[in-house]
C-alpha cells in the first residue's frame, strides 16, 4: 500500500522509492480533501532526483503538555518578529491529526502554531467533551505566557504571544468561533463550520447506518476518541458546544468564515444565516463540498493574512 504526503504543490507517494505527483493545483477541492495522508516515514531532508522543493516531516515538530492532560505539538516561527503571534489549530471530528504541514506553512510565515489535540482525543488525557472542546483551546491561552518544555529533550522555548488568533474547521470550527468569545483571543477563522447543532441527526446519517453515533466512533477510531454516549448526546441540548446559542454574544468582527453551498456534511444556509446575525465576515464557495482547512488556508492566505493584520487598527 503506497503512502501519501501532501506537499504544497503535488504528492509524494511512498513505495519502494519515492515519486513526486506535480500539479495538484489542478485537483478540485474534494479530490483533495479526499486523498488520505498516512504518515508512514519521511526522512528529515528528502530531494528527489527531479529536483522539487525540499520538504519536512512531522519529526520536525515539538511536543508538550498544557494544564497536564492536554498534548499539543507546537513550532517556533520559522522567521521571528519583533511581536510573538500565535495560531492555535483546531481539529474536524472525527479526524486523524494531520495538520502538520499546514503547521509548517504557518511557522514559514512567522507565526507560533499550537496543534493540541481535544481532552480525551488521540495523545491526550480525559474524556472527550466531559467539557466544551473550546474550552480546551482557552486552557491552552489561560497556561500562556509560557516556557514550554518540549517533551522529548527538555528544550525550553518562552512564548508570551502579543496576538492570538485561532483556525478551526468543520467541528473545529466551532470551537474557534466560541473560543473567540474570549478577547485574548484576536481573530477566528472557521472553515465549513458547524455552527449550530440541529444538524445533528442529518450529518450523523452522512458518515454511518449505526443508530448510535459513539458507538461508530468507538469501533471505527478505537481508542483515538474516548466518547461516551452520554457526551456526544449533549450536542443535542443546543446549549452545549454550540455557536448558535451565543450568537447574540458573539463579536463578528472578529470572525471570518468560508463555507462552500454544496457541502454535504454541514449546510451553507445555517452559516450564512449565523453570519448575517453576528456580522461575521463570510466568504462563499459556489463549490468544493467539505473542504479540507488546509487547502482553505494556503488558497486564501493573502486574504486571511489582512484579515490578521487588521488586529492592528481594531
Amino acid at each position: 500500500m503506497p503512502f501519501l504526503y501532501f506537499v504544497q504543490d503535488g504528492i509524494l507517494i511512498s513505495g519502494r522509492h519515492w515519486k513526486f505527483v506535480e500539479k495538484t493545483s489542478t485537483f478540485s477541492p474534494q479530490q483533495r480533501q479526499n486523498l488520505h495522508y498516512i504518515i508512514d516515514f519521511l526522512p528529515k531532508r528528502f530531494t528527489p532526483a527531479d529536483g522539487c522543493r525540499d520538504v519536512r516531516d512531522n519529526a520536525d515538530m515539538f511536543r508538550t503538555r498544557f494544564k497536564h492532560q492536554i498534548v499539543a505539538e507546537f513550532l517556533p516561527p520559522s522567521r521571528p518578529g519583533k511581536a510573538q503571534k500565535l495560531i492555535i489549530l483546531c481539529d474536524g471530528m472525527p479526524s486523524i491529526p494531520r495538520k502538520q504541514p499546514l503547521s509548517e506553512f504557518l511557522a514559514a510565515k512567522g507565526f507560533w502554531v499550537i496543534y493540541p489535540r481535544y481532552r480525551g482525543a488521540w495523545e491526550s488525557d480525559g474524556r472527550f467533551m466531559e467539557k466544551s472542546p473550546h474550552e480546551d483551546v482557552l486552557d491552552i491561552v489561560d497556561d500562556l505566557p509560557k516556557e514550554i518544555e518540549e517533551i522529548a529533550f527538555g528544550r525550553r522555548f518562552r512564548l508570551s504571544p502579543d496576538k492570538i488568533f485561532v483556525i478551526g474547521g468543520s467541528f473545529g470550527g466551532a470551537a474557534a468561533i466560541l473560543a473567540s468569545l474570549d478577547p485574548r483571543v484576536r481573530r477566528v477563522i472557521a472553515n465549513c463550520s458547524v455552527v449550530d447543532w440541529k444538524i445533528l441527526d442529518r450529518s450523523e446519517k452522512v458518515e454511518t447506518r449505526k443508530d448510535k453515533y459513539a458507538e461508530y466512533i468507538r469501533e471505527a477510531f478505537g481508542n483515538g476518541y474516548r466518547l461516551s454516549d452520554a457526551n456526544w448526546d449533549k450536542l443535542r441540548n443546543g446549549t452545549f458546544y454550540n455557536p448558535w446559542h451565543r450568537r447574540n454574544e458573539i463579536d463578528g468582527s472578529k470572525i471570518y468564515m468560508f463555507h462552500a453551498k454544496d457541502d454535504p456534511s454541514v449546510p451553507y444556509e445555517r452559516t450564512r444565516r449565523f453570519a448575517e446575525i453576528t456580522g461575521s465576515k463570510l466568504k462563499t464557495l459556489k463549490r468544493g463540498g467539505h473542504i479540507s482547512t488546509d487547502y482553505v488556508v494556503r488558497k486564501y492566505w493573502q486574504q486571511i493574512k489582512r484579515f490578521f493584520d487588521s488586529v492592528g487598527n481594531a
